[in-house]
């Protein structure tokens, strides 16, 4: 008897789906817009997550020498410096390797070269590209290095260290990525609400025009589920439609603005981000389509045999 039900059930849901063409192309189409939003905040989010971690690999401390340190207060320095926890790695740029690569930096500013030129010796000092182990631990090293080699003092080796400046990008850039999650939270919920909505008054819609064949069963004694049951079946199937159909089109345009992301979030593509997460994004565009779908439906179909039980 449970399983007849069941069948009849769904059998409904389907033919509550197709009979009404209309309206659940418009419920399917608003489902599949919110859908599209919610799955390109997810991008982005993982674009800037992404990229926050591709500078942050970028990121290091120099520690840049007075011209007048010797190579082994340098290598001293540097000795301390791979000796503390914190520290990944220590790269020694010798005072002439630095004036190399300052000379090919500026190989197209003839100026500078020439000013450079003119000098009788080198104006530049050693530097020392420190690596943390993790991002973190940065800061843990700029106050080793502060404390311990402090600047501006006379016999001073250490002329400057850039950390600072590395910092307050990572942190901006956090920020942003902050913001946007918020905002794409903000956008999403609206849609959401949008498509419940929608939702709700499609079922509504579909239980109006059957309100005659929902009077019958209640005259025959059909339970609140029997009647209610067919109505949430073609709500979920909104929510399946929609999360197919959206599955599909995001294909075609991760495609089209993969090259574009490859190009600004350090070369990930979004497209191959997209295929390589495809489960997971299947996972979370389904469930999330189908409870919408189910939980609006549920919704308007309380409501709407409430309100018919009051009029009798």
């Amino acid at each position: 008897m449970l399983s007849l039900n069941l069948k009849r059930i769904f059998k409904s849901g389907g033919q509550n789906f197709s009979r009404n063409t209309f309206v659940s192309l418009s419920a399917v189409l608003i489902m599949t817009i919110t859908l599209i939003v919610f799955s390109t905040i997810l991008f982005l989010s993982a674009l800037l997550n992404q990229s926050l971690v591709e500078i942050q690999k970028k990121v290091d401390i120099n520690v840049y020498m007075v011209p007048t340190a010797s190579e082994e207060s340098v290598v001293a320095i540097k000795s301390n410096l791979e000796k503390l926890p914190e520290v990944a790695v220590v790269e020694y740029v010798s005072k002439d390797q630095a004036l190399e690569n300052f000379k090919y930096r500026h190989r197209e500013d003839p100026d500078i070269l020439e000013a450079l030129f003119e000098l009788e010796e080198n104006p530049l000092g050693a530097i020392l590209n420190v690596k943390a182990k993790d991002s973190t631990q940065y800061d843990a090293i700029a106050t080793y290095l502060a404390n311990t080699y402090p600047l501006k003092q006379v016999d001073s080796v250490v002329d400057e260290v850039n950390y600072n400046e590395n910092k307050i990008i990572i942190e901006k850039l956090s920020d942003v990525i902050s913001a946007g999650q918020k905002l794409g939270g903000v956008i999403t919920i609206l849609f959401i609400f949008l498509s419940v909505v929608i939702t709700f008054n499609t079922i509504r819609l579909a239980m109006y025009i059957s309100r005659d064949e929902i009077k019958v069963m209640r005259l025959v004694g059909a339970s609140s589920s029997y009647i209610s049951g067919p109505f949430i079946v073609t709500g979920i199937l909104y929510g399946i439609v929609s999360s197919l159909v959206t599955l599909v089109v995001l294909y075609p345009l991760t495609l089209w603005v993969g090259p574009t992301t490859a190009r600004f979030f350090y070369g990930i593509n979004v497209a191959d981000y997209y295929i390589s997460h495809l489960p997971q994004f299947f996972l979370i565009i389904f469930f999330s389509s189908v409870f919408i779908g189910a939980i609006s439906s549920f919704i308007a179909v309380k409501k709407y045999l409430k309100e018919a039980r009051k009029r009798g």
